[in-house]
């Protein structure tokens, strides 16, 4: 197998499909097709079983995919050693972190960049989806969970404690929460993640039982705009909520565990000039902010 079989028979592996192998290659799915059945040939067994679900590995596709990470392994490790002694201030960088902090953090630090280093490009995918550093799909990642691959280097950014806040609007019309009632005559906004969790919820170490769900997200950015637009009271880590002028409820309490912000790349990545000056202008944004 060479490495060009090798990346759209790994595609169709993580993807099962062509259509989702191609859109991940920028390549149309009638490609891939022909590449996997040459390949097959090639070879002379079957990888995939064709079913209506989707591509699946065959006992030879298992094997073979086996292989395949090893090999995939040692291209990137061997791209990511060549570009980690690149000093040009040129080229493109790229970052995954979460729409939240996109918003208020990466993209001034992505402005300063600019201004300084015009021929540095930023590739931003700021979701909830968290992208592979040791696959190179991202050069740096922001966090709020330490990694554990010790391949990645990883620095503490930010340390926010979680707190309940509510929009002025909201409290002028209902009043602030008591506690120790559980949030009754209350509506609240809730991240659906938690709720999917299985864990009982609370908010500010409050339980949320008496009170109403108004509405329930999946981002961060998406708490702050609903908590902002009076949709109901809402957790957030307290220098975002001080960013969008809300009101702290509660003030002498907040959640046991605080919201870490992780700045994550590749070892052999760091000291690549172009991706250096991007994590040095993160770090001052996130420095000037809290």
């Amino acid at each position: 197998m060479n490495w060009d079989d090798t990346r759209i028979f790994l595609a169709v592996c993580r993807q099962a499909t062509l259509r989702g192998a191609g859109r991940l290659l920028g390549v149309d799915q009638a490609t891939v097709g022909r590449r996997i059945n040459a390949l097959e040939k090639d070879l002379g067994t079957t990888l995939f079983l064709r079913t209506s679900e989707g591509y699946v590995l065959t006992a030879p596709g298992e094997a073979a995919y086996a292989s395949a990470q090893l090999m995939e392994g040692a291209a990137l490790e061997l791209q990511r050693q060549i570009q980690g002694l690149d000093n040009r201030l040129s080229g493109e960088v790229r970052i995954t972190t979460t729409d939240s902090l996109a918003v208020d953090f990466v993209i001034p630090a992505i402005a300063s960049v600019h201004r300084e280093h015009p021929d540095v490009r930023v590739r931003l995918d700021a979701s909830s989806q968290i992208l592979s550093l040791s696959r190179r799909e991202a050069d740096i990642a922001i966090r709020n969970q330490k990694p554990e691959n010790p391949d990645l280097v990883a620095r503490c950014i930010a340390k926010w404690p979680l707190a309940l806040y509510a929009a002025p609007g909201y409290v002028e019309q209902y009043g602030e929460p008591v506690q120790g009632e559980a949030f009754a005559g209350h509506d609240m906004v809730i991240y659906q993640p938690y709720l999917d969790s299985g864990k009982p919820v609370t908010l500010a170490a409050e339980p949320i039982t008496r009170g109403r769900i108004a509405a329930t997200v999946s981002s961060g950015l998406m708490m702050r705009r609903a908590i902002a637009a009076g949709v109901g009271v809402g957790e957030l880590p307290v220098r975002l909520g001080e960013l969008d002028g809300l009101l702290r409820l509660w003030p002498e309490r907040s959640r046991g565990t605080t919201y870490d912000v992780w700045l994550v790349t590749h070892q052999d990545l760091r000291h690549t000039a172009r991706v250096r000056v991007v994590i040095d202008k993160i770090v001052e944004a996130f420095g000037a902010l809290i």
